[in-house]
């Protein structure tokens, strides 16, 4: 039987801050609509990796 092997993250923790960076750029650029809020919604939980 084989040993269950760990999880990998799926994102390094220098990915966070480049994820977030893109999320602000694309907040900026767009018009206020639901996907907008969205966006600064995950923009505000990314920024709880970057501390």
């Amino acid at each position: 039987m084989a040993h269950p092997t760990m999880a990998r993250p799926v994102f390094s923790t220098e990915d966070f801050g480049l994820i977030r960076e893109a999320l602000a750029v694309a907040i900026r650029n767009g018009d206020d609509n639901a996907d907008t809020r969205k966006l600064v919604n995950l923009h505000h939980r990314l920024g709880r990796f970057s501390r």
